[in-house]
């Protein structure tokens, strides 16, 4: 059982009520061979809701608001459910403030990358849940 992102399985569940729909990853959902997870809908926060980035160990929303406590919230969450269903991989949306790995946006909202993992990432990392894109997963190529 593998981990995914809830907006890649179709769920729009995106800061902008959409999802980000990889059928091949829908499918592996629809064959009741991955779970779904949204640590942001988790955590509390609506669909649609006020996009975020991470600036440190917070993250901020466009309006300027600290919503970490959220984030943090959803991403335990989200590792009860990895835990409840023996996932050790998770395909999460990259770039996300949440699911982020590799590199995700700066806190500026300006579209500049940095080196960095979102918050419900980090922590998977943490409990030794390897993570892949969605990119990752559709080329075969892992990032280290």
């Amino acid at each position: 059982m593998i981990l995914v992102s809830a907006c890649l399985a179709g769920i729009p569940c995106r800061y902008d009520g959409r999802s980000n729909l990889v059928p091949e990853i829908r499918q592996l959902v629809e064959e009741g061979k991955a779970v779904t997870v949204c640590p942001e809908v988790l955590g509390g926060l609506p669909t649609p809701r006020i996009p975020s980035e991470r600036l440190g160990n917070k993250v901020i929303n466009r309006a300027g608001d600290d919503v970490t406590e959220a984030f943090l919230s959803g991403a335990e969450k989200a590792l009860e459910i990895a835990r409840e269903h023996g996932c050790e991989t998770a395909v999460l949306k990259a770039r996300s403030p949440s699911c982020g790995h590799g590199c995700i946006y700066n806190g500026s909202f300006n579209g500049t990358l940095v080196h960095g993992n979102g918050v419900a990432a980090q922590l998977f990392l943490k409990y030794g849940i390897r993570i892949l894109t969605e990119e990752e997963f559709l080329t075969g190529k892992a990032s280290e």
